[in-house]
């Protein structure tokens, strides 16, 4: 007869194997492992340091750097000074050669109680004019999508670190054990960097995220590989739990290596989620109502499944609008631009409407913006350009993003760039202090939500970073 010490040290891995009773069996393995504590499961629901504000993030990227001038951020003086050389000193260091001022093709007009100036091109993202909070005064660290990216996901340019998704799921545990607690909905290629965008880096694996190809409309494409219909549930418990008996041999050999612990984990995750996954990302169980709401296309397809895995519990759901740099406008930027917005504007619309309609968004945080802004100066043609000079080039000095729901100030503008929308000048935020803000709404000092690595103390915000008091609600 064992002790109890002895029954909880098995009541995971051993339960598979011993009890084999198929999808039950798993079910209440899972159960099981949370009630001994947190320390028999790293997804189970943690407590932060403080009360959060934000039981849930969906971060809408668009990839390449949509231009804040165009969007969010709207500046007459492009107009005013169209086609003529900026005044000295008003143009700050660009990647590529530029030339004179170049104005926003898209018409600007206020919305809402708040007055929110958006851009023509988001009209379903300007009915939500009043749940916004627009930050004016976002900047980053330099101008190439690489390292800018990874500073955005991962607060680091360079080296290899864990992403937001990651920090926060580490953090906070997820709410339900049958799915991936941070889910990343990528169509068709892989964006600059690939997939360090969302792994864990130095932290269990367990808290990578998890990429769906989103390009798939089929659910049996889309989570490949998710069933087996030659086995039966009691067989892959069979099979797993031998699997996973051999598995922690291994594991006791080598005095508990992480990455092999992590493997073990994500057997059990992949064999939990045939309980759950093709159900909520199986968006035809929808209605036809909100189906039509969101729009028949791979951008509502991907808002309403990140609605669906939130709605199931899922911590951190990030939504890329593709793959590359779509929205990297070197030239050409009315037709790209206005193409890109097309796209995804409708859907994000609708997400918000859906998630607000569900009181949803009383506790989950939507994030909306790239890796960098654009230059108010037209881009210089060049060999790989168009000959006529129609696009503008990557600028980190100074971007819009926006929040909307939990935590923050609704209807709100933060922040300001210059009168050409180059740098930012007021409210100014790094993407650091983004970073900071973000994981206090999700009740973490982020000085304190440190992971210990090489014989230091990491953190997402490395040594920087300032919560941003004025943007909360």
């Amino acid at each position: 007869m064992t002790d109890s010490n002895e029954m909880f040290s098995i009541s995971r891995r051993e339960m598979l194997s011993r009890a084999a009773a198929g999808m039950g069996t798993l079910a209440m393995a899972s159960l099981f492992s949370q009630e001994a504590g947190a320390s028999q499961s790293p997804l189970a629901v943690k407590t932060p340091h403080f009360a959060p504000k934000v039981k849930r993030v969906i971060h809408l990227f668009m990839n390449g750097g949509p231009s804040q001038v165009d969007t969010f951020d709207p500046k007459p003086m492009l107009a005013k000074y169209d086609g003529k050389p900026f005044p000295d000193g008003s143009l700050k260091k660009t990647e590529r050669a530029t030339g004179g001022v170049m104005k926003s093709p898209f018409k600007f007009s206020k919305h809402g109680e708040s007055g929110i100036d958006v851009s023509e091109l988001f009209p379903s993202v300007a009915k939500h004019a009043d749940d916004l909070c627009v930050l004016r005064g976002m900047h980053t660290d330099v101008p190439n999508h690489e390292p800018s990216l990874m500073m955005m996901n991962c607060g680091e340019i360079a080296q290899s670190r864990p992403s937001l998704g990651s920090w926060a799921l580490y953090g906070l545990g997820t709410e339900n054990q049958n799915l991936p607690g941070f889910v990343v909905l990528c169509p068709n290629s892989l964006p600059t960097g690939g997939s360090p965008n969302w792994r864990s880096s130095f932290l269990p694996g367990i808290f990578q995220g998890t990429r769906v190809d989103t390009s798939k409309t089929n659910v049996k494409e889309l989570l490949a590989n998710i069933s087996n219909e030659r086995v039966t549930p009691q067989g892959q418990s069979d099979q797993l739990g031998l699997i996973q008996q051999l598995n922690q041999r291994h594991l006791a050999a080598r005095g508990g290596d992480e990455r092999l612990e992590s493997r073990i984990q994500a057997f059990e995750l992949a064999f939990r989620m045939q309980m759950e996954a093709s159900d909520a990302f199986d968006v035809s169980r929808e209605s036809s109502e909100t189906l039509a709401m969101y729009g028949d296309d791979l951008q509502g397809r991907q808002m309403l499944t990140a609605r669906r895995l939130v709605e199931r519990g899922v911590r951190f759901v990030q939504v890329w609008h593709g793959g590359g740099q779509p929205w990297d406008s070197h030239n050409d930027i009315e037709r790209l631009h206005r193409k890109l917005a097309g796209e995804c504007d409708q859907a994000i619309g609708a997400l918000l409407t859906d998630l607000k309609q569900r009181g949803l968004l009383d506790d989950t945080l939507v994030i909306w913006g790239g890796e960098f802004g654009r230059t108010p100066a037209v881009e210089l043609p060049n060999s790989n350009n168009d000959t006529k000079g129609t696009g503008r080039d990557h600028n980190n000095h100074g971007f819009s993003m926006w929040l909307a729901g939990a935590g923050v100030k609704p209807g709100h503008i933060h922040g300001a760039t210059d009168e050409f929308g180059f740098g930012a000048v007021e409210g100014k935020m790094h993407v650091h202090d983004l970073h900071a803000t973000l994981l206090h709404l999700l009740g973490f000092d982020h000085e304190r939500l440190t992971y210990r690595w090489a014989g230091r103390d990491f953190r997402l915000t490395d040594v920087h970073g300032t919560v941003c008091h004025d943007i909360l609600a």
